[in-house]
């Protein structure tokens, strides 16, 4: 017997107020993903900006031209020299133990900063001329922090004796920040003022084009023969089952699987983009393979049909009319492979890219680092500024992950057609 609609009216109402609070606990659900993003990445931007800043002093350094040769400016004593300076600038200070707090102010890279202003203007030899150094990092932190000292002196890392020479030098406008560019143009190094991302980056960089090399048109190719002009049989079906548990095998397995192989038999180079990007193509083939067939399945059939019923070949029909409008989807699946790529870190540790690369690499086969070695590297360093630097590079790769991604949204919408 059919109900009547005031019997039914109760029903509809839980059944409305049932997915009202659906979509209310799918929308919470986004909030709190959407919540914890932001607090992860403003925790780590919080951080790492202060990597983005360095503290410069100045110095009145003496260029004595009893210590400078003019025919050697390689060979001459710059430490002393800025050592020399500092001792002008506190001359009470006599004590060894003293001194060495003193020169500690300075980053060890002052003797060479001075090495290359000289020798690019040797003018400048028998003169007392102003200039500016790094600080070290535990001064560069205590700055940079704008916090009240510690009245405990042994709560900080700064002694009140190096908190008065600081002091002798803001007096004297002699100490300013400044956007820390060699973050950007210098390689790693064992002191956190110096070290900097460009090495990881090249590696990366150089990483990353062997992959796509590789993996863009194997995968293609491969992904265009399963799904248009391989039989439909068991050996078929045993490929595309063994394709889909390669997408989900850990990626450090690819990583043993190119040290024992390229490695050990092959004797590839240790440690080089070469080998990283074999080994990241190997990860990324998987994902480009199953994204290609899904583009090539989502081109509507009556393509095939017209192409062969005017009289094209199975070949010419693929490569004609079927992979153009299958090519954004494609690319889409290779760009989305490759930003998996870039975040990589186990296979690239497993083949030696773990190494301490200071150059910046000029081929595939030197040795290098990629980013996010790097910034392993650094998270496992006991110096406090390093960690800045971490977080500094985790922003860094975590821009470069979404401009990826992005890329391949836009490259959708470009060249997507509707069918």
């Amino acid at each position: 017997m059919t109900k009547s609609f005031t019997e039914m009216t109760p029903a509809l109402k839980r059944r409305h107020a049932a997915e009202t609070r659906f979509q209310w606990l799918g929308r919470l659900a986004i909030l709190l993903a959407i919540g914890f993003l932001v607090i992860m990445v403003a925790s780590i931007a919080f951080i790492g900006v202060g990597a983005l800043r360095q503290t410069h002093v100045a110095l009145d350094v003496f260029l004595d031209p009893a210590e400078i040769d003019s025919s050697k400016l390689k060979n001459a004593d710059y430490d002393g020299l800025v050592k020399a300076s500092l001792r002008k600038k506190f001359p009470e200070i006599t004590k060894r133990r003293e001194k060495r707090k003193l020169y500690g102010l300075v980053s060890s890279d002052a003797g060479y900063t001075l090495r290359e202003r000289v020798r690019n203007t040797p003018d400048l030899i028998g003169q007392t001329q102003k200039f500016w150094f790094l600080m070290s990092d535990d001064v560069d932190l205590f700055i940079k922090s704008a916090a009240p000292p510690d009245a405990n002196e042994q709560g900080r890392r700064i002694s009140n004796k190096e908190l008065a020479w600081i002091d002798a030098f803001r007096s004297t406008g002699d100490i300013e920040t400044r956007f820390n560019s060699r973050f950007f143009t210098s390689g790693d190094s064992r002191e956190p003022e110096l070290a900097g991302i460009l090495s990881a980056l090249v590696g990366s960089a150089f990483s990353l084009v062997v992959c796509f090399a590789l993996s863009f048109p194997v995968g293609i190719l491969a992904a265009i023969y399963l799904e248009e002009f391989s039989p439909r049989n068991r050996w078929s079906d045993l490929i595309e089952v063994n394709i889909n548990n390669l997408a989900a095998v850990p990626s450090i397995v690819f990583g043993l699987l190119g040290l024992a192989v390229l490695l050990n038999t092959f004797g590839l180079p240790r440690s080089s983009p070469l080998v990283g990007g074999i080994v990241l193509a190997l990860m990324t083939l998987p994902t480009i393979i199953i994204a290609s067939r899904a583009a090539l399945r989502a081109v509507p059939p009556s393509i095939r049909e017209a192409a062969l019923g005017l009289g094209a070949s199975r070949i010419q029909a693929t490569f004609h009319h079927v992979a153009p409008l299958a090519l954004p989807g494609m690319l889409t699946g290779a760009i989305v492979g490759m930003a998996r790529a870039l975040g990589e870190t186990a296979p690239l540790l497993m083949i030696g890219m773990v190494a301490f690369i200071v150059d910046v690499p000029k081929s595939v086969v030197e040795p290098a680092t990629a980013l996010p070695v790097q910034i392993f590297l650094w998270a496992d360093s006991p110096e406090r500024a390093f960690l800045e630097k971490t977080c500094a590079a985790i922003i860094v790769l975590l821009a470069f992950l979404v401009l990826m991604n992005l890329a391949a949204i836009l490259m959708r919408r470009k060249f997507e057609r509707r069918f």
